[in-house]
Order: C-alpha cells, then structure tokens, then sequence
C-alpha cells in the first residue's frame, strides 16, 4: 500500500540526509562500535549540515519548521542503512531532550542553549533512570536543595544514553523529597560543574556505538536559572506530556529496523542455496516472510497516523504506548526469524542482521518496557 505521509520537502531531505549518512556515519562505523562512543565531530557535522534542532526556530539558529515527520526521516535513514544504534544519541538529542528545551526553558534559557544544542556543539540528554528505580520514577533519590540561588543536587542516575558526550543534562530531581510525583522537578546540568561527575560507559549486549553511562551527583551546584518551568513540581507532569513524542520516536526506529532487516533478509534467501534451491524458495521461507512483510506494513500505517497526529497535537499517550509496545516486540519478531533464515551465518557478527539482533533487544525496555505501555493501554480500557 502506497505511503502518504511524505511530501517532496521531506523525500529532498531524506535524500540530503542519506547522502550525510553514507558520507560521515557509516565509513566511521567499526572504529566508533569499537571505542564505545561516537566522535562529538559528528555532532557538529549533523547541525552544520542542518540536521538537528529542524523544529527550533530560525532566531535560535534553528531550521524553524515544527514537522515531526523531518524527524522521522532521519530514523529511517538510520536504521536503513543499518546504523541505527549509531544513531540513537542523534535521535534523541532531535526527538526527545530538545522538546524539553522548547517547551518548558524560558526565553533567556532558549537563547542560552539552544543555539549550541542545533549546532551539535553542546550534545544533550536526559537523567531519569536510578540504580534502584526503574520504571518507578515517582521513587527517585536524587534531591535538589534550595540554598539561596542555587539548588545543591546529591544522587546517582544510571542508563543514560549520550551520557559520556553530553554537554546539557536534563536531570530528573525531588525538589521537594515528602512529596511522590509532585515532589519532582527538572534541572539542566551543565558539563563542568563541580561535583557532576560521569561513570563508565557500560558495556552493553548491542548498540556499542552508542555512549550509555552512569552520572553521579555529589553537592552540585547548579543556579536556581537552570530549572525548567516556572515552579518547582512540575517535572512529572513534563515528563508525562513530552513521553508520547519520545516513544513514537522509537516505534518509528522499530517498524524502519524492522523494514531494512527484512530487506536484507530477502536478498540472502535469494542468493543463499540450499539442497540445490535458493533458501527463499521453500514455502516456509515464503511464508515466513509474507507474514513479516505484512505485519511491518500494518505497523507502518499505524504510527505514519500517529506522526500525523503528534503534528496536529492529539497523539495520545494511549495511542504512543500502542505504537511503542507493537512496534518494538515487532522488531524483535522480525529480527530473530531473519536470523533463523540465515542459518548459522545469522549467528556470525559480519553479517548485518546479527548486529541487528543484538541492537534490537533494548527497544522493548528503553522509553518505558513493554509491560508498562500495557498497563498504560489497559488502565485506558477502564481497568
């Protein structure tokens, strides 16, 4: 079935975009999965090149367009050409820490970070997840003390993706510790500051470019400036409005890592022999893959009118969990029996869908597990 999300703006941006990836991303690759972490140069390479901060406005040096599907175009590029744990720190610096910025900084904070944040020279993230929390945001640990203009910040944060580039860090913090959600604010941390230190990158089962660390917290300073919104106690309540961009975000990742695995999947079964027969002709492998083929372009449908609805401000956080929930177990569907169809070269890390296979694992976990989007869905049915 035809796809009608995309209008010519967005297919000359993907072209320009495709062209940047096989250009500046895949050469450098292997040297970035090796050392754990990409060169910060990629960054400043994506925001020269104008892909990052495509929905900040032009007085803050941004491309001014509030699109999300321009969004969208950069994860499918990414995950197409098979880079797409690569890319996850330039997705969520674009998709998730950036709407953050937009939203709740005030006039004088926009000015102060967001022209570093679409030049790539200042890398973003965000600080939720805690050693002993999880999922459970509402039991955080880390406090934020006022003491005259400043906040005094004592905690830890683990899982943190960009977590060794990152330059601003939108941290997640109990400003008020008698208090559960309401007790939560968002403070922006800034690389430098005394106290603010970061861990080891961790050694993770895939998406080894990617830097994930822990950050640790020990009587920072950070000026009363830095907090985002005008009170404190609003930080959960940001948090719940900006996590149906973020996990259409990776439902997005999901369907296109999904859609570029059987892609290659196809052409080894083409190619690949056995008994005398390509691999792709056995009525299993044909069956096998009519069904992949029909789910991903079931799910594709779905979340194109989820990024139709996130641009005209009625995505759900109903609607996201659907997205994010379907999408992710579909990858991890899709990866697995590609892999099976490979035989055991499926197994051998030169091969694409291996990589594939170990990258997807986290997509069911990262932007909330799949049995909280369940919940979230089910306390939607009245349950």
């Amino acid at each position: 079935m035809r796809r009608t999300l995309y209008e010519s703006d967005h297919e000359d941006f993907r072209h320009a975009f495709r062209a940047f990836v096989e250009k500046e991303i895949v050469p450098g690759e292997q040297d970035w999965e090796r050392d754990g972490i990409v060169s910060r140069e990629l960054f400043t390479k994506a925001g020269a090149s104008g892909f990052l901060g495509m929905d900040v406005p032009e007085d803050f040096g941004g491309g001014g367009v509030p699109d999300f599907r321009f969004n969208a175009v950069v994860i499918e590029e990414l995950m197409d050409s098979g880079v797409g744990g690569l890319g996850l720190g330039m997705t969520l610096h674009n998709d998730i820490v950036i709407p953050y910025l937009l939203s709740y900084g005030s006039d004088e904070q926009k000015r102060r970070w967001l022209p570093g944040a679409v030049s790539g020279e200042s890398i973003l993230a965000i600080a939720m997840t805690e050693p002993g929390t999880g999922s459970d945001l509402a039991s955080i640990t880390t406090t934020a003390v006022r003491d005259g203009d400043h906040y005094v910040v004592d905690g830890a944060k683990t899982f943190i993706t960009n977590g060794i580039n990152a330059d601003l860090v939108v941290v997640a913090v109990k400003t008020d510790p008698s208090q559960r959600h309401k007790g939560i604010s968002l403070l922006v941390l800034e690389r430098g500051m005394t106290g603010f230190e970061r861990g080891r990158n961790l050694d993770k089962l895939g998406q080894h470019a990617q830097d994930t660390a822990e950050m640790s917290f020990r009587g920072v300073r950070v000026p009363v400036g830095n907090l985002l919104g005008p009170d404190e106690g609003q930080g959960f309540t940001q948090l719940v409005q900006k996590l149906p961009q973020e996990r259409l975000s990776i439902a997005l990742a999901g369907v296109a890592a999904a859609r570029s695995t059987l892609r290659s999947t196809l052409e080894y079964v083409k190619e690949r022999k056995a008994f005398g027969s390509p691999v792709g002709s056995f009525q299993n492998s044909r069956f096998v893959l009519a069904e992949l083929d029909t789910e991903i372009d079931i799910a594709e449908h779905y979340v194109d009118d989820c990024v139709r609805a996130l641009n005209a401000g009625e995505l759900t956080a109903i609607d996201a969990s659907k997205a994010k929930y379907w999408c992710t177990e579909l990858q991890g569907r899709v990866v697995d029996r590609c892999l099976q169809l490979h035989g055991g070269y499926g197994y051998m890390s030169e091969y694409p869908v291996s990589k594939a296979y170990a990258d997807a694992r986290i997509t069911r976990i990262y932007g909330g597990t799949t049995e909280i989007m369940k919940e979230v869905i089910g306390r939607g049915l009245g349950l």
